[in-house]
């Protein structure tokens, strides 16, 4: 007797959250690809946050990937934050992080089916995301996670997203290089991380300065590759600066100096 008014509890909170979500759609996107990212265990995960204040309305999608959606919303006390949805659907999850999960302490455990990876990915998202800020890194202030969603702070304005390092140069080249390599150092020696997909595409220039983003892949300093990503890191970034007409030093110079830990 109990479960089925449970059943018809969960079925009435759905579709309470449906109809507040299709109300509030405000573009075109969100409506090609709602079925792909809303199922049911994702309409309640969001419902939880709803419940707890993270979430108060949802807007449009400010960015879609192969295995997520980013979407701009508010929360309780009206702060625009940003929800990043991973799809559990995707069939590109597990070819595209293999080689970010094996290795890697945090899935020891975890089943090996899309749904508990994609769970276990958020999880790992959102504690690499606590390390980096914590370690004095300009990020997302992580706010909260719940199966396949992510509550992080919004980068941005009005409900748009601030642009990408591949798209706007800052005034200070030199300074904004400095800041970048800053937050490598920090990032290896604070936060024990290396971020393992950084270049110009995964770096947000907000108010002049640095922000990384997409630190969902970022390893342990413990992992079997670690000293890999960090070197395509580096080149990505020494590359893409080298590119523009600063002057760099050499990937040897950098990969020392980010590896020497100031204490």
């Amino acid at each position: 007797m109990s479960k089925r008014r449970l059943d018809k509890f969960e079925r009435i909170e759905i579709e309470k959250i449906e109809k507040r979500r299709v109300k509030r759609i405000k573009d075109k996107d969100l409506y090609e690809t709602v079925e792909e990212v809303f199922d049911r265990a994702t309409l309640m995960a969001l419902y939880e946050l709803i419940n707890k204040g993270f979430i108060s309305e949802m807007f449009g999608v400010v960015n879609a990937g192969k295995e997520a959606r980013v979407y701009w919303a508010k929360d309780a006390e009206n702060n625009d934050v940003a929800i990043k949805i991973y799809l559990t659907s995707s069939a590109e999850f597990r070819r595209s992080m293999s080689m970010y999960i094996e290795g890697d302490p945090r899935f020891e455990g975890v089943k090996r089916d899309t749904r508990s990876l994609i769970y276990a990915w958020a999880r790992k998202e959102f504690r690499n995301l606590q390390r980096a800020y914590d370690a004095g890194v300009r990020v997302p202030k992580p706010i909260a996670v719940n199966k396949n969603i992510l509550v992080m702070e919004f980068i941005g304005e009005n409900g748009v997203p601030a642009p990408l390092l591949k798209d706007y140069l800052p005034q200070n080249i030199k300074g904004f290089f400095n800041v970048v390599l800053d937050y490598v150092k920090k990032l290896y020696n604070k936060a024990k991380l290396v971020h393992a997909d950084l270049s110009e595409y995964n770096i947000m220039v907000w108010e002049e300065k640095p922000v990384f983003i997409d630190i969902g892949q970022a390893v342990l300093l413990s992992h079997p590759m670690a000293d890999y990503f960090l070197v395509r890191d580096l080149s990505n970034i020494l590359r893409f600066f080298s590119k523009i007409g600063l002057e760099v030093p050499s990937l040897e110079e950098v990969l020392d100096w980010v590896k020497k830990d100031p204490q």
